[in-house]
């Protein structure tokens, strides 16, 4: 048979409120964070692994060819702000005269 808790157990019943009791949950606690982070760690250093594996496999570009890779893009992108800005030139020319 149960009593109704008081009003000074916070309705927790006739469970010890005492601080002794947290730090062993506290410790289950850490002891569940460290595993957790061990994993988390070693998943990190699997997934760097493989990384490193992977960009072994890269095939590189020389320095003349990053150059002339770097010089189209370059020459496209010039080429098309310039026609893209004439356009924009045209029509902006073209709606002046026709509102006012």
């Amino acid at each position: 048979m149960d009593r109704a808790p008081d009003s000074k157990s916070g309705c927790w019943g006739f469970e010890s409120l005492l601080a002794c009791q947290f730090i062993f949950v506290s410790r289950v606690s850490q002891e569940k964070l460290m595993e957790k982070i061990r994993e988390v760690l070693l998943k990190v250093r699997y997934f760097l692994k493989d990384a490193w594996a992977e960009l072994k496999k890269v095939t590189w570009p020389t320095r003349k060819q990053t150059l002339a890779s770097t010089a189209v893009v370059l020459i496209v992108v010039f080429t098309i702000s310039l026609y893209l800005g004439l356009i924009d030139f045209g029509l902006a020319k073209i709606i002046k005269v026709l509102v006012g």
